[in-house]
């Protein structure tokens, strides 16, 4: 089948045609100004949400460093503070230690993490901290007692514990003062 030519001569068809063609070239060009629109669109989309980015990163990295300060305060508190600072896991083994502790049970601090606490508890005061322990863990208050810090290299001690169950029941955060000095 052959298709058959438009016959330009005639005037309607040739409007007809030029109409056409004509209403095509706006399509395509209205088809074009969408996809300008669009993409302008997306662009400022693209750009608004680039700077909300920014935005945001500013403020993480305001509060990552309010976090960092914060950090290094709380480091050189707990690290210096007058009085030892312990936490003991559930079984009394030392997961944190300040300076001060160490320096109680005389010991570095790095060879004091892991080890059992009542391993620096004299022999007479191991029951009283026991008791001690227990109390912290079923009332969940604070709770104190008094013993006596004894090893081979350091002179007696003796303490004022203060403790108290933190971290979701696992771990009771000990403040020592040693009031030695007092009682002689």
């Amino acid at each position: 089948m052959k298709t058959e030519e438009p016959d330009f001569t005639d005037p309607r068809i040739l409007r007809k045609q030029a109409e056409r063609i004509l209403q095509q070239k706006k399509d395509k060009a209205k088809r074009d100004e969408k996809n300008e629109a669009d993409a302008k669109k997306l662009l400022h989309e693209l750009q608004v949400h680039q700077i909300e980015l920014e935005m945001q990163n500013e403020e993480l990295q305001r509060a990552y460093e309010t976090a960092e300060a914060a950090l290094k305060k709380y480091t050189i508190v707990f690290d210096q503070a007058p009085m030892g600072l312990i936490t003991l896991d559930s079984n009394e083994t030392i997961d944190e230690l300040n300076f001060t502790a160490a320096d109680m049970l005389g010991e570095r601090r790095i060879r004091l993490i892991g080890s059992n606490f009542k391993l620096y508890i004299s022999d007479e005061s191991k029951p009283a901290f026991s008791d001690f322990i227990k109390r912290a863990y079923t009332s969940h208050q604070k709770e104190s007692c008094k013993i006596i810090l004894d090893n081979d290299q350091e002179a007696v001690r003796q303490v004022y514990i203060e403790g108290i169950v933190i971290e979701n029941d696992n771990n009771c955060m000990l403040s020592l003062v040693d009031i030695t000095s007092f009682n002689k």
